[in-house]
């Protein structure tokens, strides 16, 4: 144990050190983390040996995603928001079912060994995109600001859509679901999960500001105490609706945006400056566990069905279904094609393969197994072409006299 804490906390010190030098290169945070994992752990020099289980690792994917979710919503311009929500909209609502049905059908296509429903519930497990990993994007200020808006809302909030069909088509799959109440059973966990996720966090994000305002007006608040109040509410937010049956996710990410409509502009960044510290070092810690002790086991069970489905996963199920949802707006073709490419499967897709993996399904090896792959081959190709492709894109609009809006 303590071998395994010398060794994380020596990277987490080195990192802090060199991280603001690595985001101007090619290579960013999650994929030296899950390298730093594969390296050091049981596959490589076997120095970091982590006995993370499927629980654990569910637990670590879900509270990093909570913050990290949170903390892009508190930060997100409204205004930017509002003027260009018809593309979010397009992004979720014609999209993301896009996305699903077409990996739906390359499914049927390569994976003659699994049934229908559990073709469509490794389609739905890799439609949401991540917003850890697209936080190399959403926050470079290179990017056209509505791009950056609409990824960031896309990501926040299409994970939690997801959930309740996951479950539908999980609960399909295992027999849970009576006959005939299919339709019944969709229309109430999608209410459930988005219904109860929102008024979570509208509710609880309102009711902490609210009181966050009366004490610190009061001088009650204290700088070191300072720090967590936007910790423990996105965890709040998270926590309350999971336990609630709603969706935590959007929970979240609703909990942000009304943040960001309640809070100052400029008190909001040293309110956040935790929160976000702390996202990054979850996801550290995740990311490094991803490496050490899930990668490793799975590198054995790789076919070229599951790699290629991964591939096409990150390139034409993807970008396919965002370049026709997009189709009528006022982007280029080069930035619908950039907003199809960006669209990262890290810890939503971690959360959800975890899920899959409790239920024991006869194709569930298989389905995990790719998710595993997709996210590997989404840390290598995102991460190694963010800040190459945002510089190209800059300069398309520039020489087209289209600079970023």
């Amino acid at each position: 144990m303590y071998e395994n804490m010398a060794i994380l906390t020596a990277f987490v010190l080195i990192y802090s050190m060199i991280a603001g030098g690595l985001e101007r290169t090619p290579v960013n945070g999650a994929l030296v983390y899950t390298a730093f994992g594969l390296v050091l752990g049981p596959l490589g020099l076997g120095f970091l040996n982590l006995n993370v289980d499927a629980a654990l690792m569910r637990t670590l994917a879900e509270l990093t995603l909570a913050l990290v979710l949170f903390s892009d919503a508190a930060n997100a311009d409204l205004g930017v928001l509002k003027r260009s929500i018809g593309m979010p909209r397009r992004l979720l609502l014609i999209g993301l079912p896009l996305t699903i049905l077409l990996g739906f059908g390359v499914g049927l296509l390569m994976f003659g060994d699994l049934s229908l429903l559990e073709i469509a519930i490794l389609a739905t497990l890799l439609a949401p995109t991540d917003a850890a990993l697209g936080k190399a994007v959403v926050t470079n200020q290179s990017v056209p600001v509505n791009i950056r808006e609409s990824l960031n809302v896309e990501s926040g909030l299409n994970d939690g859509i997801c959930v309740p069909i996951l479950f539908l088509f999980l609960a399909l799959a295992t027999g849970a679901a009576e006959d005939g109440g299919h339709l019944q059973l969709a229309l109430g966990l999608v209410l459930e999960e988005i219904g109860i996720g929102i008024a979570v966090g509208v509710g609880l994000t309102s009711l902490g500001a609210f009181l966050f305002r009366q004490t610190y007006k009061r001088g009650w608040v204290s700088e070191t105490w300072l720090q967590l109040p936007v910790i423990s509410l996105s965890v709040a937010c998270f926590a309350v609706a999971q336990s609630l049956g709603g969706s935590g996710f959007i929970a979240a990410f609703a909990g942000g945006l009304m943040f960001s409509g309640i809070v100052k502009k400029e008190n909001k960044h040293v309110l956040l400056l935790a929160a976000e510290g702390t996202g990054d070092t979850l996801a550290l810690i995740t990311w490094v566990a991803f490496g050490s002790s899930v990668v490793g086991k799975a590198i054995d069970y790789l076919n070229w069905q599951v790699f290629l489905y991964s591939l096409l996963s990150l390139t034409l199920i993807r970008m396919l279904p965002v370049f026709l949802s997009l189709y009528g707006s006022d982007l280029r073709s080069d930035e619908k094609l950039f907003m199809g490419w960006f669209g990262p499967r890290g810890l939503a897709s971690i959360v959800f393969g975890v899920i899959v993996f409790n239920e024991h399904l006869p194709g569930g090896g298989t389905i995990v197994i790719t998710a595993v792959c997709t996210i590997v081959l989404s840390v290598l190709a995102h991460g190694l072409s963010a800040n190459g492709l945002v510089k190209s894109l800059v300069a398309r609009g520039l020489k087209t006299g289209l600079a970023p809006k």
